[in-house]
């Protein structure tokens, strides 16, 4: 059906925000992967038993299987290093881990990042034990790595030996190079299957196997960092792959022991499992930072700590979410049994649940197990129902909890082989088609290992995610109110306002979601009883005394665990709107059957971009238009707010002060609306619900002296060697009967595209129609099609010399057809949210008729800020 659309519309390609519509041929026949390419099965990748990280964690006693959870958990990366060396090649080297590990002149000089403040540019965590390079490393071919230490306080790296954890011999690992008078090894080595450290937390090096003769002839470390036409040839071999594990996303700084220094900290600083709230997504996947590249416009509208987690499954929406915490599994799993009740059907039934190692975890001593917790775990599923936490923001993947560990991992590039023929990375484009767990198990031998460890990691969070509690930070207990009758007012506004989203410890039966049937097409109804009865006097009068016992905080995950509709959340929509967990797209197996049958939660007020005008959109069903409620587990250092950081400001310190000031200024954001920022359109305007800001495209920086450059545009580009393969097999073909989408070069280019234009109203226009109609996918492809042709005219007529207010009025006839084509519209990031305060209504279509309307009555300012108090006892 996709060629015939290509066929039938000459193209159905479209260039926009780094997007190509393309078609290519649908994957038939699995591939292996390397691993069991090279005859490794599972039972070769054993789970590293070292208490390596004994000092992270607080500390906390771990038995040797939790040991083994953290050790996958901290540098297993299941052969994605494969996956992030084709993602350097595919973004023309803009992301490029290995200079992001180096210390290179040059690098500081475009990226202005090195170990020495690598923690304050990039949020990344050093490795303790190592040094900043200071010069070429003949070791390491002559790249600048970071050099670790020797000596009693830093013992080898465990996990480096490749004779217990012998590598993936495939390709020329093990074989010789030719002599080098630099040095450099004359064998490539095999290395071990968790790589080498490399000074980052989380990144593993790995020897490449396609670093040959003939690439370790061609190899120059001084042009690979300092040559772009020499770094940016996709056929430039590196010696080494970098992996990522788990980690890298979620290990960050002991909120109850920060280090004393940021860029040096210790494992004793660390945790596993707080999440990288200071990561900053722009600056580490687009090293140089170039903001005239439309790539780091992108990823510049992720905060520190936050990121979209389908950019390279692009589902055409940007959508960057927190990368937030793992607070007190086990709760959170016996939460799951009152509400989290999910039916699965087809692939969703493959994934592996705590049943499946039934005898294992009945073997383990009881005093490393406790019988009520190993029980809880396996009463978790019976066929085809699985009671199961919600993990993602948008709650989708709904399989139990083993299965969204799984699903990370090909999230982060393990069994690439396979999972890159579903979808076109980066660029899009391409209908996109779901990954089989059924395939992983049977050709992917780093899969099949990963399966049988992630148990053990669930084991590791069910002991190591208790809560951080200010009052036993450092300095802590000075931010805190000793005043019992604000804590007791602040536990009543608490119960009566935020408890029925905020807490597993809920009067029982839970109206409304009791029946565990709700989880489907009904599940609209259920909400709406159970939010109805949260209103009435009997549920606060019983959730106050709940929340006024002493043992409110012991074992509450803080959340209800439930899907909230986003029309009463008012919440930006583009995350609830995700598609990759939809029936049929790329994570089809890891969402429930539940979840695909959601029902659509109505109509939601959107604005528009350029004017703020007040419009309607209606949310598609299938899954989309959910949220669920985070948890508020030591909120007081997890600042700044919202799904996305969006509310309240960024301290860069870890220290218990720093994150104070943020939590603050992020609290007073959420409470008083009107204090966040706001888009300049809107400046000088009486606050209203919805206001807020729009990430816009930033002005273009001089490098040589820092300041705005004279043109300060962008521009989309996509160079032709990274087009799909149908479309660059044809380019020369589109380049006759399309020159306008074509730049001088032969590229594909749109722009100059003017500062201030709003991101998303770029990122997220659809390439490809949803519509399983061919005639609408024809016809969506023709728009598409016309409206990049109109962009193409309308900026190259532009004056020469055109100020950026003459390329806002060329620009401005383009926005019609964008907001047509958006799979989100709704452009507000910080909005929503506004319960307690005066903002708040609930959905209109929600009233009962022969009800009286409900009433909400904001909550004082001495209301407010009692609650503020309380929350900090979280």
């Amino acid at each position: 059906m996709a060629g015939t659309v290509c066929a039938r519309t000459l193209f159905c390609c479209a260039v926009l925000a780094g997007l190509f519509a393309g078609c290519g041929p649908e994957p038939t026949q699995p591939v292996l992967d390397e691993a069991l390419a090279a005859k490794r099965g599972p039972e070769t990748f054993k789970a590293a038993d070292e208490d390596f990280f004994r000092d992270m964690d607080g500390g906390i006693a771990l038995t040797a299987l939790e040991v083994q959870g953290r050790n996958t958990w901290n540098v297993w990366s299941g052969g994605n290093d494969r996956f992030w060396d084709d993602l350097s090649n595919i973004s023309i080297g803009t992301l490029d881990f290995l200079k992001t590990l180096s210390s290179h002149p040059k690098v500081k000089e475009q990226g202005g990042f090195s170990r020495e403040n690598r923690w304050r540019e990039l949020g990344l965590v050093n490795e303790p034990c190592f040094e900043a390079a200071t010069g070429p490393d003949p070791e390491r071919f002559g790249l600048w790595l970071d050099k670790r230490r020797t000596g009693p306080d830093c013992p080898p790296d465990p996990f480096a030996d490749e004779k217990k954890y012998p590598g993936v011999q495939i390709g020329h690992r093990g074989k010789k190079l030719p002599k080098s008078d630099k040095g450099y090894p004359e064998v490539l080595p095999v290395g071990s299957y968790y790589g080498y450290p490399s000074g980052i937390v989380g990144l593993r090096l790995f020897p490449n196997p396609a670093f040959d003769e003939e690439a370790a002839k061609k190899w120059d470390a001084e042009r690979y960092y300092n040559d772009p036409k020499y770094y940016e040839d996709p056929k430039l071999v590196k010696p080494f792959r970098v992996g990522m594990s788990c980690g890298f996303c979620h290990i960050g700084p002991h909120p109850l022991k920060p280090p004393a220094d940021p860029e040096n900290p210790k494992w004793e600083n660390l945790s596993s499992t707080v999440g990288a709230q200071y990561f900053w997504v722009d600056r580490i996947f687009d090293w140089r930072a170039d903001r005239a590249s439309f790539a780091f416009q992108l990823f510049h509208t992720s905060r520190p700590g936050s990121l979209d987690t389908s950019f390279v499954s692009t589902d055409n929406i940007n959508n960057p979410r927190t990368m937030n915490a793992v607070y007190n599994l086990g709760p959170r799993l016996e939460q799951a049994t009152r509400v989290g009740k999910e039916t699965l059907n087809g692939g969703e039934l493959n994934n592996k649940q705590f049943n499946d190692f039934e005898q294992a975890l009945k073997s383990i001593d009881p005093k490393d197990l406790p019988p009520p917790t190993r029980d809880l775990l396996l009463a978790l599923y019976a066929k085809p129902n699985t009671f199961t936490p919600r993990v993602l923001k948008d709650g989708a993947d709904s399989v139990g909890a083993l299965g969204a560990l799984n699903r990370v991992y090909l999230n982060i590039g393990l069994y690439s082989e396979e999972w890159l023929r579903h979808f076109n990375p980066l660029v899009g484009g391409k209908r996109i088609t779901p990954i089989e767990i059924a395939v992983a198990q049977k050709s992917s031998g780093y899969w099949q290992a990963t399966e049988m460890q992630t148990p053990a990691t669930a084991l590791f969070f069910v002991k190591a995610t208790a809560p951080h509690h200010l009052k036993d930070a450092p300095g802590g207990e000075k931010f805190m109110s000793t005043d019992a009758e604000v804590l007791k007012r602040g536990k009543t506004v608490f119960a009566e306002n935020c408890a029925r989203c905020h807490s597993s410890k809920l009067p029982t039966p839970i109206v409304g979601l009791d029946d565990n049937g709700c989880n489907g097409p009904n599940y609209l109804q259920c909400f709406k009883k159970f939010w109805a009865w949260t209103k009435t006097d009997e549920f606060k009068a019983q959730m106050t005394r709940i929340v006024m016992a002493d043992d409110f905080l012991a074992g509450n995950y803080l959340s209800n665990e439930v899907r909230v509709p986003v029309t009463l959340l008012q919440t930006n929509a583009c995350s609830p709107l995700a598609t990759n967990a939809l029936r049929g797209n790329i994570w089809d197996n890891f969402s429930s059957d539940s979840y695909k049958n959601l029902p659509s939660v109505g109509t939601i007020t959107v604005h528009h971009p350029i004017t703020g005008e007040a419009r309607q959109y209606t949310m598609p069903a299938g899954g989309r238009g959910y949220t669920r409620p985070p948890s508020l587990i030591s909120l007081w250092s997890t600042a700044p707010f919202l799904l996305n950081n969006s509310v309240g400001k960024f301290e860069w310190s870890p220290s218990v002060e720093a994150r104070m000031s943020s939590f603050n200024d992020s609290i007073e954001k959420m409470l008083w609306p009107e204090k966040r920022d706001r888009d300049p359109m809107w400046q000088g305007k009486p606050y209203e619900a919805g206001m807020g800001w729009i990430d816009r495209t930033l002005p273009r920086l001089d490098r040589a002296t820092g300041k705005e450059a004279a043109d300060p545009w962008s521009y989309l580009r996509v160079g032709r060697k990274y087009l799909p393969d149908a479309v660059r097999e044809h380019a020369g073909f589109l380049e006759k009967v399309a020159p306008w989408a074509f730049g001088d070069t032969g590229d594909v280019e749109i722009g100059p595209i003017p500062v201030g234009t709003p991101v998303n109203l770029l990122a997220n226009l659809n390439p490809l129609s949803e519509s399983t109609d061919l005639d609408q996918r024809i016809a969506h492809a023709k728009k598409v099609a016309a409206f990049v042709k109109m962009a193409k005219k309308d900026l190259k007529t532009a004056p020469g010399k055109a100020t950026n207010d003459e390329l806002k009025a060329k620009f401005a006839n383009l926005v019609p057809p964008l907001l047509e084509l958006s799979k989100c519209p709704d452009f507000v990031v910080n909005r929503g949210h506004y319960f307690g305060t005066g903002y708040h209504r609930d959905p209109p279509d929600w009233v009962d008729a022969n009800a009286p309307a409900a009433k909400f009555t904001p909550l004082t300012d001495d209301d407010k800020r009692a609650l503020i108090e309380f929350l900090k006892t979280f």
